[in-house]
C-alpha cells in the first residue's frame, strides 16, 4: 500500500479551473506549484509547433509526453508539498490527493475564449465560435484519451480514478478552494 504524499494532483476538462485552483491551493498550503500544460507547452514552442496543432498530433508526438511524464515521476518520487496541474500527475503519483475538475465543453468554449488575449488566440489559431471550439476541444479530449489509453492503459477523463470530483460550473473559483482544501483535509487524516 502506498503511503500518502502532501501532493495534491488535479486534472480535469480545459477551461474547468485547473490552474486557478492549483494556483491559489499551492499559494492557501504554502506548497509549490507544477504545472504539466506550462511544461508541455514550453517544449512544443522550444520545437516550433504551433500549440493547437499540437494537441491534434499529440499522437505522433509522443517523446513530448515522456519528457513530461518523466518529470512527474521525478516530483513524484523525490518531492512533497506540492501541488499539480496536470492530466496524468494522479496516474504517476497514486499517494498523491487526486482531484478532477469536471465542466461540460459548450462552457468550457465560453469561458477559454472570454479569457484569452488576441494574441493567443491568433497564435494558437482558436476559432472564435464557442460552439466550433467546443467542437474542437471535444476531438482533442477524445485523441487525448485515446493516447493516454495506448501509452499507459489510463483513461484521465474516467471520474472513477479520482478522490474528489468538483463540478466547476456548479462551484466558483473560491468553493472549488475550499471543497478541495476540505477533503483534502479530510483525505490526509484518514488512515
Amino acid at each position: 500500500m502506498n503511503m500518502k504524499k502532501d501532493i495534491i494532483t488535479i486534472a480535469g476538462r480545459p477551461g474547468s479551473g485547473k490552474s486557478t485552483a492549483s494556483k491559489s491551493l499551492a499559494s492557501e498550503l504554502g506548497y509549490a506549484h507544477f504545472s504539466s500544460g506550462d511544461l508541455f507547452r514550453s517544449i512544443v514552442n522550444e520545437r516550433g509547433i504551433e500549440l493547437t496543432q499540437a494537441h491534434l498530433i499529440s499522437e505522433r508526438l509522443s517523446e513530448i509526453d515522456h519528457a513530461v511524464d518523466a518529470r512527474l515521476k521525478e516530483i513524484g518520487s523525490t518531492e512533497d508539498r506540492r501541488v499539480i496541474d496536470s492530466r496524468m500527475a494522479w496516474f504517476w503519483m497514486p499517494e498523491s490527493f487526486k482531484v478532477f475538475l469536471d465542466l461540460d465543453l459548450n462552457t468550457a468554449a465560453e469561458r477559454i475564449l472570454a479569457s484569452m488575449d488576441a494574441t493567443r488566440t491568433d497564435n494558437e489559431h482558436v476559432p472564435s465560435d464557442p460552439i466550433e471550439y467546443a467542437e474542437l476541444l471535444r476531438v482533442r479530449l477524445d485523441g487525448e484519451a485515446s493516447k493516454y489509453q495506448r501509452l499507459y492503459s489510463a483513461n484521465p477523463y474516467d471520474i472513477s480514478n479520482y478522490d474528489l470530483v468538483v463540478d466547476t460550473r456548479a462551484n466558483n473559483p473560491d468553493q472549488t478552494r475550499e471543497l478541495i482544501l476540505r477533503e483534502f483535509q479530510n483525505w490526509r487524516s484518514r488512515v
